[in-house]
């Protein structure tokens, strides 16, 4: 356990109570997490983990697809993971891996066969528990130990969170359910809490209760021995994609699908009557597109956001009525499809979110197109191709553009971290390199 305790990590928390930023990042921001010292942690779309000092950000590089979940782990003996400086960091995604990164190296815990949606530490900082979409939840020891597979939840995982003491650990599942996994006997099935018509996305725990969001935008409060409903949020907003609790001020924010960061004040305990649960305030966080990350700052007085920009958000939570709709800044991506060339349309529908057109290095998921024609395929400087494009014999060109748009990555270039993305038109692929062509000459976008 020596290097537990070898890893504190200095690094000034951002908590100025005023509205922030951080920018850095080459994708939309995926998951934010808070540790006990305050630092915040970003998981992107562009592949990354983002360790932020002040607004200085130490890019954490080794997936090979985008980040989905990221999580602090504390520190040896700590029995509230809230209350301890932060030591380790361990994120997960599209690549199906776990990691676990020690300052600024990693090491693979473990990989499922599909997607990696969520990651919970167990208090106590020695497991984290792993969801996937193909219906698996592992636990990962993080000195000592073997890893195992708790009993099958009979559908892909959207979300875990344990209990404060750690004994019991809750799942929320694509097939609609809450389930119960006592973990003093981790063979035993679980046992279902909420069946919903819906899958569930999203839940967070307190002491004796636990709150869920779904697919079809129901936010509800339940006891978490029972199931028993405590209190109902649901507004005519879907689906529910972020949650986060802050214990000590008895906060439970929810964003949505629609840009909306609903905040609760909620009761601490299972005997809290309904009444004392309530909307505090319904924030328009963004101007377009989703919530999809959300975390509270170490003293609860800030809420992180992340969506489709680039950058995290934070707002003073007091404060947070008189803003603005703030995220969902005019992304290229974004622009009306009407207003632009179809060559361009394609461009940004296809492959903006991932490709820079311009010189230079870029933090996006791929490589930048920078005079792409008659280069050959894996081979710009700096970026971490998989092996399939190692030494390829393709040379980019009208022809192999053209194949690649046609028949689609996964069939063009099987292995290949580039998601599946097919243009079925021989005029739009056309249309799509007539415009590479002459906006990859550029040296500004």
């Amino acid at each position: 356990m020596r290097w537990l305790w070898a890893l504190v990590m200095v690094a000034a928390p951002v908590e100025a109570q005023e509205f922030t930023t951080l920018k850095g990042h080459g994708g939309p921001v995926m998951a934010i997490a808070v540790s006990g010292a305050g630092q915040v942690a970003t998981a992107s779309f562009d592949n990354s983990v983002g360790l932020w000092d002040g607004r200085v950000p130490k890019w954490l590089d080794g997936h090979a697809a985008a980040v989905n979940a990221v999580v602090f782990v504390a520190s040896e003996g700590g029995a509230d993971q809230a209350d301890q400086a932060a030591q380790a960091v361990v994120s997960a995604g599209d690549d199906f891996s776990v990691r676990l990164w020690r300052e600024a190296t990693s090491q693979v815990l473990g990989r499922h066969r599909g997607k990696v949606t969520s990651l919970a530490v167990q208090p106590g900082g020695m497991w984290v528990a792993s969801g996937s979409w193909d219906g698996t939840i592992k636990m990962w020891p993080l000195d000592a130990g073997e890893a195992y597979d708790l009993a099958a939840p009979g559908a892909g995982v959207n979300a875990l969170a344990f209990s404060q003491g750690g004994k019991v650990l809750y799942a929320a599942t694509t097939g609609g359910q809450v389930l119960r996994y006592d973990m003093t006997q981790p063979e035993a099935a679980p046992l279902p809490l909420v069946r919903h018509g819906f899958g569930v996305n999203r839940l967070v725990v307190g002491e004796g209760w636990l709150a869920y969001g779904a697919v079809d935008g129901v936010t509800r409060v339940i006891e978490a021995e029972s199931g028993k409903p405590v209190a109902d949020f649901t507004l005519e907003r879907r689906p529910v994609l972020a949650m986060a609790y802050h214990r000590e001020t008895a906060q439970i924010a929810v964003g949505d699908g629609q840009g909306y960061i609903m905040m609760l004040g909620v009761g601490m305990g299972a005997g809290s009557e309904a009444g004392g649960w309530r909307i505090t305030r319904d924030f328009r966080a963004t101007r377009r597109g989703p919530v999809w990350a959300l975390a509270f700052s170490r003293d609860g007085e800030m809420i992180w956001a992340g969506g489709l920009d680039d950058v995290a958000y934070g707002w003073p939570v007091e404060t947070l009525d008189k803003f603005g709709a703030t995220m969902g800044q005019e992304r290229t991506f974004l622009r009306d499809a009407d207003k632009m060339p179809n060559g361009e349309r394609q461009f940004m529908r296809k492959c903006s979110i991932c490709h820079a057109l311009e010189k230079g290095p870029s933090r996006k998921a791929g490589p930048s197109l920078f005079q792409v024609f008659g280069r050959r395929a894996g081979t710009v400087a700096g970026y971490a191709y998989s092996p399939v494009l190692d030494g390829s014999d393709i040379i980019w060109n009208d022809a192999s553009i053209d194949a690649l748009f046609d028949q689609g990555p996964d069939h063009y270039i099987p292995g290949s971290k580039m998601p599946m993305q097919v243009i079925a038109g021989a005029g739009d692929r056309a249309d799509l390199i007539a415009f590479l062509k002459e906006a990859t000459k550029r040296d500004t976008p």
